[in-house]
C-alpha cells in the first residue's frame, strides 16, 4: 500500500490557485450583472473609454494641445481637425483628449480622500454616539447647508487659483453627505446582536469599527462616491469656468468652455463639444452608480 502526503508547497500553491479562481468566478459575475443592466452597461463603457483615453493621449492626441496656430484659428470641424479649433488655433479633439487626464486627476484624487474621510467621521459619530456624535454632526451640519457650489467657490478664493487648491475645495465640501450616509448605517448596526456578542468578547472599539461596522457600510459607501463623481465633475468644471482651476493654456474642460463663450454665436463647436463632454461623462458616472446600487444594496432587490 502507497500513502501519498502533499508537501505544504504544494498544499499552499492549490489553496492559492482556488482562492485566484473565486476572485475571477466574483469579477465575471460581478461584471455579468453590470452588463444585464443597459445603463450600466452604457456607464461603465464610457468611463473605460474615458480612462483608455487619459492613458494613452499622446499616442490619440493627433496634435499638441498647446501649441498655437493662429491661421487656423476658429475652423471648423473637418477632416484635419475633427471637432475644430479654438480661438488660438489649437485643435479641439486635442485638448479634449488631454483635458480628461485632468478630469480624472480631479475625480479620483477627491473620491479616494473623502472615501475615508466621511467613513471615518461618520462611523465614529453613529457608534460612540453622544457628545462624539454631536460635535461631529454639527461641524457636518454646517458645511452641508451650503451649496457645493458655493462653498467649493469660497475656498478655492481663499486658497487661490489651482488644480491643486480645487481638489482640496472639492474634498471639503464632499465629504459630509457621505458621513451621514456611514452614521446612518452605523447606527442600523450599533445595536445588532453579532455586535453586542463582538463586544462582550472583549473586542475594543477600534476593532469592532475596523472589522465589523467599516465592511458593512463599504457599499453604500462606495455606491454614494460613484454617484457624487458626476457632482465633482460639475462643480470642477464649474471653477475652471470661473478661472479658478486650471489656469491656461492648460485643457480643461471648463476653461475651454469659458475660453470660448465669445465665439459661441458664430463657433458652436468650441463651447457645444466641451459642453457635450462634461454632459457624457456626468451621466456616465450616474448610470454606473445606479448599476452598483442595484448590485451591491440587498435592499434594492
Amino acid at each position: 500500500m502507497t500513502v501519498s502526503f502533499d508537501s505544504p508547497i504544494s498544499s499552499a500553491s492549490r489553496e492559492r490557485s482556488l482562492r485566484i479562481k473565486r476572485g475571477v468566478g466574483r469579477a465575471a459575475g460581478f461584471i455579468g450583472k453590470m452588463a444585464r443592466n443597459p445603463l450600466t452597461a452604457i456607464g461603465g463603457s464610457i468611463i473605460l473609454l474615458l480612462l483608455v483615453v487619459a492613458i494613452f493621449a499622446p499616442l490619440i492626441a493627433p496634435y499638441n494641445p498647446l501649441v498655437q496656430d493662429l491661421e487656423n484659428a476658429l475652423s471648423a470641424p473637418n477632416a484635419t481637425h475633427w471637432f475644430g479649433t479654438d480661438e488660438f488655433g489649437r485643435d479641439i479633439f486635442s485638448r479634449l483628449v488631454y483635458g480628461s487626464r485632468i478630469t480624472l486627476y480631479i475625480v479620483l484624487l477627491v473620491s479616494i480622500t473623502v472615501g475615508p474621510l466621511g467613513l471615518l467621521l461618520g462611523v465614529s459619530a453613529g457608534y460612540f454616539g453622544g457628545k462624539v456624535d454631536m460635535v461631529l454632526m454639527r461641524v457636518t451640519d454646517i458645511f452641508i447647508s451650503f451649496p457645493s457650489l458655493v462653498l467649493a467657490l469660497a475656498f478655492v478664493a481663499a486658497l487661490g487659483p489651482g488644480l491643486e487648491h480645487v481638489v482640496i475645495a472639492i474634498t471639503l465640501t464632499a465629504w459630509p453627505p457621505i458621513a451621514r450616509l456611514a452614521r446612518a448605517e452605523t447606527l442600523s448596526l450599533r445595536q445588532a446582536d453579532f455586535i453586542s456578542a463582538v463586544r462582550l468578547q472583549g473586542a475594543s472599539p477600534v476593532r469592532v469599527l475596523w472589522r465589523h461596522v467599516v465592511p458593512l457600510c463599504l457599499p453604500s459607501v462606495i455606491i454614494r462616491i460613484t454617484m457624487n463623481m458626476a457632482g465633482i465633475i460639475l462643480t470642477a468644471a464649474g471653477l475652471g469656468f470661473l478661472g479658478l482651476g486650471a489656469q491656461p493654456p492648460e485643457p480643461e474642460w471648463g476653461a475651454m468652455i469659458s475660453s470660448g463663450r465669445t465665439y459661441m454665436m458664430e463657433c458652436w463647436w468650441v463651447v457645444t463639444i466641451p459642453g457635450l463632454a462634461i454632459l457624457i461623462n456626468s451621466l456616465a458616472f450616474n448610470f454606473l452608480g445606479d448599476g452598483l446600487r442595484d448590485i451591491l444594496d440587498p435592499r434594492s432587490e
